[in-house]
């Protein structure tokens, strides 16, 4: 899908692209799953390379910087929920291309990065300062990230309360889930940041003025996005010590209870079998005591109730049950 959207002086105009219509200079074309002719389309309007647009389509694409004449390409992974995990999140490539006149964003799916800026949100970026528009992408990337390791991190504290109750392996696939995503938020970050680092740099470059250039008022927001990725590598990567310790804990603790339990069941077999030794001794067919006593099975009864009692003491004084 292709949408135009358009920062005007009475707010937002926003439409879905149709052939032959204009697109005015300073617009944002948002592809969201888009088809080769809607991809050969922008790249008339925009003269942005067919690969540029291309890039983001492939769903295992690092995030990087390229620049190519008058366009600049930016990917950046963002955050997305996986439903195809009982509890996962994933990562998705999205792709921001700068020309001289228009922004492009490429991606594969709708994600939230992109959710807020609509007719609602219009007042909070404008689609002519495509610095600022690419710096505000970035930022809500980082703060998206953040959020879904705060969700991580409670999620965590729910499993963690389930297993203290349970010894079934659901929780330890729960927390599996986990670190998972983890690994993957780790990578992304780390090269989101590195796509920062460079964008830092490029800032200071003079041949890419024409493009992308840095006002005083950009300056704060470039440095913000900075800090965000740093909280959010600093997060993951705690988290991920604290998960990957609580699977090591809990797995212990699982093999523990079932020492405990396999201990309890052998000891209680121990003393069960002890009413069976007497009895298999006294149905010998050999001369026994009491053979011919009346009362003999009674005196069995009370040997095998004696030494079962005794041996059942000795166990519980050395903690066996």
């Amino acid at each position: 899908m292709l949408r135009i959207i358009s920062t005007t002086a009475d707010g937002l105009d926003e439409r879905e692209f149709r052939e032959g219509e204009p697109v005015s200079e300073g617009a944002w074309c948002r592809l969201t799953g888009p088809t080769a002719s809607e991809l050969r389309s922008v790249s008339e309007i925009t003269g942005a390379p067919l690969d540029f647009l291309q890039a983001a389509l492939d769903m295992e694409e690092p995030s990087r910087i390229e620049v190519e004449e008058d366009h600049m390409l930016i990917i950046t992974n963002v955050p997305k929920f996986d439903d195809g995990s009982s509890f996962g999140y994933d990562t998705i490539p999205l792709a921001v291309i700068i020309s001289k006149g228009h922004v492009i964003t490429v991606c594969l799916e709708e994600n939230e990065v992109m959710a807020d800026f609509d007719s609602i949100h219009h007042l909070f970026f404008d689609t002519r300062k495509r610095t600022r528009f690419l710096l505000q992408i970035l930022y809500k990337c980082a703060v998206l990230f953040l959020k879904d390791l705060r969700i991580m991190n409670r999620r965590t504290d729910e499993i963690e309360q389930d297993l203290r109750r349970s010894m079934k392996n659901k929780e330890l696939f729960l927390l599996l889930d986990l670190q998972k995503a983890l690994t993957y938020f780790t990578v992304s970050l780390r090269s989101n940041r590195n796509v920062v680092e460079r964008l830092m740099r490029l800032f200071s470059n003079t041949s890419v003025h024409h493009m992308v250039k840095l006002r005083e008022d950009d300056e704060e927001l470039l440095e913000d996005v900075r800090i965000e990725f740093d909280q959010a590598i600093e997060m993951v990567q705690m988290h991920g010590e604290v998960l990957a310790s609580m699977m090591d804990a809990f797995a212990s603790v699982i093999s523990n209870n079932l020492n405990i339990v396999m201990k309890f069941l052998t000891s209680v077999t121990i003393v069960m079998a002890i009413p069976t030794m007497v009895a298999s001794f006294f149905g010998m067919n050999v001369q026994i005591p009491w053979q011919q006593d009346t009362v003999g099975f009674i005196y069995v009864m009370i040997v095998a109730l004696f030494l079962t009692i005794s041996v059942g003491l000795i166990f519980w004084k050395k903690k066996m049950f």
